[in-house]
């Protein structure tokens, strides 16, 4: 088996939270994270861009920085990266050979590592190979019990946009997700976080008292927004001028979150405002609005829950330059459908639905079901390439935007399709 094969081959374990299976294989290792420091990063939306935006300024500030992100958009290797790269082939090939006969061991001994401990374990024994200075961690579900929540406290923990996602396993009320989320709070750390719905928000303080954590808000870094359009946001921070490359109001308070982290961890690092500069405009975050074509004009977006639906409908309603506006969406079983299409009723005049190269992937008939009673026209695909070339024939005809959305998995299937 290839190295991808042997990983991919642990998908069938699925996700269990919990952190005892992790640790023990950790320790077989020599518990490589315990070498590395870290900025810990949990939250239901904005998880990737603030990641992509501190991982960019580090780079640019000379420092060797890992990245662990997920999921990927088009390769694996995208999971872990090195100064905004991801690894090579080479490296990762090394790794699992090292690595997975430990894997096989354990599993003979009834210890079964699901694919994302086993993918979080070669995140923390290549970063510590490569002798990174500093790892940006996106936590993978939750937080507490999130197998990224073996490290020590970290220089810094980032809690973004929390809302309603994965609550069959984090839990049912906004109040159960946030103290799974605050869970990557440590004592002997400093938190920062996004603006938070005021109940989110009194959690998130309680939680850094209990721990005797000084907490960051966002809200309190001042932005000066200069210009806006589909591909950048020009704004004024501290006296000097960021273009940012993602769009939207929630990009700006992403945004918000990486500055008043980079805040924090400048008592580690030097961090210069040109570092800042250069690292905000070259970030890249792909399928975050972004705009793959002019012609017909396609954004693609992995908005998949209705936070993240609510932030998508709020930058087509700003930034479409047209008139006309259609929909290819694809969704998950497991989020939360019927509640994202109502959100996004009076700004699309036709929906295409299709189905998610996912197990877990919605029927595109059953999605386009309940699509009908939101928009005028409503046809479901099967083959995302037909929905694809329908939607660019209309919107040619009709002058239309394409927008793509529903699920990271749609936009890992579709992106290099357009690109």
């Amino acid at each position: 088996m290839t190295a991808l094969e042997k990983i991919h081959s642990l998908d069938k374990f699925g996700s269990r939270p919990g952190l005892d299976r992790i640790k023990k294989f950790l320790d077989i290792l020599g518990n490589p994270q315990d070498s590395l420091k870290f900025i810990h990063v949990a939250g239901t939306n904005g998880k990737g861009s603030v990641c992509a935006l501190l991982s960019s300024v580090l780079c640019s500030a000379g420092y060797k920085t890992g990245l662990f992100i997920s999921p990927y958009i088009v390769d694996f290797r995208e999971r872990i990266q090195i100064n905004g790269e991801m690894v090579s082939q080479k490296i990762l090939d090394d790794a699992v050979e090292k690595t997975f006969p430990i894997v096989e061991k354990l599993r003979d001994e009834g210890c079964i590592i699901t694919e994302f401990e086993y993918v979080m374990a070669l995140e923390f024994y290549i970063h510590k190979n490569a002798c990174c200075d500093v790892v940006i961690l996106e936590t993978g579900m939750g937080g507490l019990l999130d197998c990224t929540n073996v490290i020590k406290p970290p220089l810094c923990s980032v809690i973004t946009k929390i809302g309603l996602d994965h609550t069959a396993v984090l839990g049912d009320t906004i109040e159960e997700i946030t103290l799974q989320k605050c869970g990557i709070i440590k004592s002997g750390s400093i938190a920062t976080a996004s603006k938070q719905r005021e109940e989110v928000m009194m959690l998130i303080e309680k939680n850094c008292r209990e721990k005797n954590v000084e907490l960051i808000k966002s809200e309190n870094t001042e932005l000066k927004i200069i210009e806006e359009s589909i591909t950048e946001t020009k704004f004024v921070y501290n006296g000097f001028e960021v273009s940012l490359p993602f769009v939207g109001e929630h990009q700006l308070e992403n945004a918000r979150t990486a500055l008043s982290t980079v805040e924090v961890v400048k008592k580690y690092f030097n961090i210069t405002d040109k570092n800042i500069r250069d690292g905000f405009k070259n970030a890249v975050n792909p399928a975050r609005f972004e705009l793959l074509s002019e012609n017909p004009m396609i954004i693609l977006d992995g908005a998949h829950n209705p936070d993240g639906i609510s932030a998508l409908k709020r930058a087509v309603e700003k930034f479409n330059p047209k008139k006309s506006a259609v929909l290819i969406l694809g969704m998950l079983s497991d989020k939360d459908s019927k509640s994202s299409i109502k959100i996004l009723e009076g700004i699309f005049d036709a929906v295409y639905t299709v189905p998610v190269n996912n197990p877990r992937s919605l029927n595109s008939e059953e999605l386009a079901k309940r699509c009908v009673p939101y928009f005028k026209e409503v046809k479901a695909f099967n083959d995302v390439n037909f929905a694809l070339k329908y939607a660019s024939d209309r919107a040619v005809k009709n002058d239309s935007l394409i927008v793509i959305a529903g699920s990271l998995y749609l936009a890992s299937e579709i992106r290099p399709k357009i690109k």
